[in-house]
């Protein structure tokens, strides 16, 4: 059985104990996270980060290593957010029209207004015993489990 996928990703990328934050302005997924976004058709998923990373913060990334994922189904669509973290990184940083992008304290974040779920996302670019945050519904509720 086939299904239909839509693969995007975010990418940590971390200055010692700061890491690149970006404040989101989209209404699909606002608040404080890392930059990302789409993979587009025939585009390497390396590439794709990298790409992204740029477009929103202008810092060219290298070598953005895989450290898990965030997968859910909807509408028989199964999303898949790729993450990614990497220490490498040169130019200088420019927030988009996607949000205003600074480097900010790794302990600082859960006190920040992040995204739906991301403190607990950062326990996959965090821990080495998990890769997965799995969403899930359970009859009308979403919840999820980290694996």
């Amino acid at each position: 059985m086939n299904e239909t996928v839509e693969f995007t990703n975010l990418c940590m990328v971390r200055d010692g104990d700061r890491v690149l934050v970006m404040d989101r302005k989209k209404e699909d997924w606002p608040g404080i996270t890392f930059p990302g976004g789409h993979v587009e058709v025939g585009e390497s998923f390396t590439e794709a980060v990298i790409r992204e990373v740029k477009e929103e913060t202008g810092l060219r990334i290298a070598s953005p290593q895989m450290c898990g994922m965030k997968d859910w189904v909807e509408d028989d669509i199964r999303y898949v957010v790729l993450f990614y973290k990497t220490e490498k990184f040169e130019g200088d940083l420019i927030s988009s029209e996607e949000g205003e992008v600074w480097w900010e304290n790794l302990k600082e974040l859960p006190n920040l207004d992040l995204s739906l779920d991301m403190e607990d996302m950062l326990r996959i670019f965090l821990e080495e015993d998990l890769s997965e945050f799995f969403y899930y519904q359970d009859g009308e509720d979403w919840k999820y489990d980290l694996k």
